[in-house]
């Protein structure tokens, strides 16, 4: 396997772009062909697919050179493991392990009057992060989302180290 990712970097680099598009046209297809719209806690996690993308764009190119590659392999794997994290942070909220963005659930003691009912009515967010809604196996897609972006995080990072070592042996 180490051979694999010091000497096919730009396969590895197409990989990881092929799984957050392949990540944020899943969460695409969810959204306008099922009909679940995303909270807040899901746009950010578009955003680190995105990010990922941007910055493992040109690695499989041959513009850049090996440690260029290693450079975008690594950050493109920085931006995976945000992804990660924030997922890790949305499965909390899903589970009520700790509460959410003020944005993504309602909290707060209950409405005195109708003024301040209807205006909490109409402030609440559409969709809420603390709400799970889809699962398969018994993980969220908040928890689908961590386990892919932490993998894809794990595989640019190796690859990037793995560049580094054999340039360095």
């Amino acid at each position: 396997m180490s051979d694999l990712l010091s000497t096919r970097p730009r396969l590895i680099a197409l990989l990881l772009l092929a799984g957050a598009a392949g990540a944020l046209g899943a969460a695409i297809t969810f959204q306008y062909r099922d009909g679940l719209p995303p909270c807040e806690l899901c746009h950010w996690q578009r955003w680190a697919h995105a990010a990922a993308i941007g910055l493992l764009l040109p690695a499989p190119m041959a513009l850049p050179g090996p440690r260029a590659r290693a450079l975008l392999l690594a950050l493109g794997g920085a931006a995976f493991l945000a992804g990660a994290g924030i997922a890790l942070f949305h499965v909390g909220v899903e589970e009520h392990w700790w509460q959410g963005l003020s944005a993504c659930s309602v909290s707060g003691p209950a409405p005195d009057s109708i003024e301040a009912l209807r205006a909490q009515i109409l402030g609440a967010p559409l969709v809420r992060c603390d709400e799970i809604q889809w699962s398969l196996a018994g993980l969220s897609m908040a928890a689908w989302n961590m386990v892919l972006s932490l993998g894809l995080a794990l595989l640019a990072f190796a690859t990037a180290w793995a560049g580094y070592r054999r340039r360095n042996a």
